[in-house]
């Protein structure tokens, strides 16, 4: 063979590996309105920065005349290229090549980026568009998940691990992105469920649609298991470039700062009027949220799922920070089951990838009712306060309004390591409302008075006057300042400026045992 002819050659297979499982089957893959892997990639990533690794590998199946049907790149594209300059590692399953499903030499082509990921201290980005397991490699198949999952656990907390899910994502394969730090879900394309409508119909009698089952919006409503939903792939990417502006590329860097022209020393003076005289009136935090960051961008996290609290990224003098608030719009701002997990895990991330905190508190406490106790939410609660308490990033404080009992210890409370804690004149910080502390602490004189309501209302004022208010915290140091709203920006902004070298650690460990 002439040397031509070896390049030749070497044209022809990547020529081959390029179309994948075919012009037909990408044309399918089109009408479905999903775009091929590489597409996908090339969305993603910069323009013309990716480096393709195994283009060439194949499967070394022989059963079920599998010999007989290979194609290069065996069903996976693999790789690295760059985000916004940054390196990322990336594998985008390609439905086209026998249904997207895993081999063998399809796992290792995903472990191989993986470990250089953790190597070179870089995100990995998983694109999944899958069948599930290639049943005529059998055990070999299954494998293959397994040391994928095993790096996912290894490797968490060490680099960033993002999953896309573009199309089918079923069986054991559900479990690679379950443990992955952000799940992105594409609306009426793509799902995610462990078993399938048909086979919980033959063993449950359910009968219930791939959609609604494990579609988009259920995993992002209900179960809680994505944390965002795209209208289409191309938002979907879109979604994962700028989740990872804020994110810093490994667990030993800081997250990367954008210069803002949006004054540091910017005050408000609308922010005082934002919080409601009556201190059951609802307002939205969020609202409070976007006065105080740099130009007003909140990106939010799980926007759809346990509305009552709210978590997300934003720039403070163009430094990422995570955001974790009550909502007092939604069940008043109370901590449930699902809040309090939805929490938990986002600050464990932050904490993990260096990430300061700032949290917004107003919580009448925890939602009573048997549903949530029969539910666990002493133990899911209780992941929270252990999410904070263990965070050694800076942690910043602010209390809007309520601040009641338990919950008010949870939320990142002076107690629990909160580094800076600041309070508005509208702060009530208390073991609990008036309402339930005069029924308890005054009830057998209510129960004698002539008027038991005039007595009852006299009373609620004379407790709110002395405990509905900041000021008792602040005279035993629990609350660092008493700020007015309108001056929240700077002064939170300083506080982290004057946490830049903050450096705290946890005493030696193989690692704790949070409440699961």
């Amino acid at each position: 063979m002439s040397l031509q002819e070896k390049f030749d050659h070497l044209k022809k297979l990547n020529q081959l590996a390029m179309e994948g499982g075919g012009k037909d089957r990408i044309e399918k893959q089109h009408a479905q309105g999903k775009l091929t892997a590489r597409e996908r990639i090339d969305l993603l990533l910069d323009p013309n920065s990716f480096i393709e690794l195994d283009r060439l590998v194949t499967h070394r199946c022989t059963d079920f005349d599998m010999d007989k049907k290979k194609f290069y790149g065996d069903g996976v594209v693999t790789g690295y290229g760059t985000i916004n300059g940054r390196l990322v590692f990336v594998f985008a399953q390609d439905f086209t090549v026998f249904g997207g499903s895993l081999s063998e030499a399809y796992a290792k082509k995903i472990c191989k980026i993986m470990d250089l990921a953790a190597k070179t201290g870089a995100p990995v980005i998983g694109l999944n568009d899958s069948g599930g397991a290639r049943i005529q490699e059998g055990v070999l198949s299954l494998a293959g998940y397994a040391e994928i999952f095993l790096r996912n656990t290894l490797y968490s907390g060490v680099v960033p691990q993002i999953s896309a899910i573009m199309g089918p994502c079923a069986g054991g394969a559900v479990y690679s992105p379950a443990i992955t730090d952000f799940i992105v879900m594409v609306k009426e394309t793509s799902y995610m469920f462990v078993t399938g409508p048909d086979v919980i119909k033959t063993v449950t009698h359910e009968e219930v649609t791939k959609e609604k089952l494990g579609g988009a919006m259920t995993h992002n409503e209900v179960s809680g298991v994505a944390h965002f939903a795209a209208e289409d792939e191309k938002e979907c990417l879109y979604i994962i470039r700028e989740l990872l502006s804020f994110i810093p590329q490994n667990n030993m860097e800081d997250p990367p700062a954008i210069p803002s022209d949006d004054p540091p020393d910017r005050r408000d003076e609308s922010l005082n009027d934002l919080i409601p005289d009556q201190p059951h009136k609802p307002y939205d935090i969020k609202e409070v949220i976007k006065r105080v960051v740099d130009d007003g961008y909140f990106f939010e996290v799980q926007e759809h799922f346990a509305k009552n609290i709210v978590v997300g990224f934003a720039r403070l003098a163009g430094k990422p920070v995570g955001i974790v608030a009550n909502q007092p719009a939604v069940l008043a701002g109370c901590l449930d089951i699902n809040a309090s997990v939805k929490a938990a895990r986002f600050v464990r991330f932050c904490d993990a990838f260096n990430i300061p905190l700032l949290t917004f508190v107003d919580v009448p406490g925890f939602l009573p009712g048997t549903a949530q106790e029969f539910g666990g939410i002493i133990k899911h609660g209780a992941k929270l306060l252990y999410a904070y308490a263990e965070a050694t990033v800076p942690k910043v404080t602010v209390i809007t309004r309520k601040a009641y009992g338990g919950a008010y210890d949870v939320m990142s409370s002076k107690h629990i390591r909160g580094d800076i804690n600041f309070a508005y004149p509208t702060a009530e910080i208390a073991v609990m409302g008036p309402d339930g502390a005069v029924n308890i602490v005054f009830r057998h004189e209510l129960l004698k008075a002539d008027d038991p309501e005039k007595r009852k209302a006299e009373l609620v004022a004379e407790y709110r006057a002395k405990f509905a208010n900041p000021y008792k915290a602040a005279e035993l140091g629990y609350i660092d300042e008493v700020i007015m709203p309108e001056d929240t920006r700077p002064r939170v902004i300083r506080a982290f400026d004057m946490l830049k070298t903050k450096r705290d650690s946890n005493p030696p460990k193989k690692h704790g045992n949070i409440p699961l």
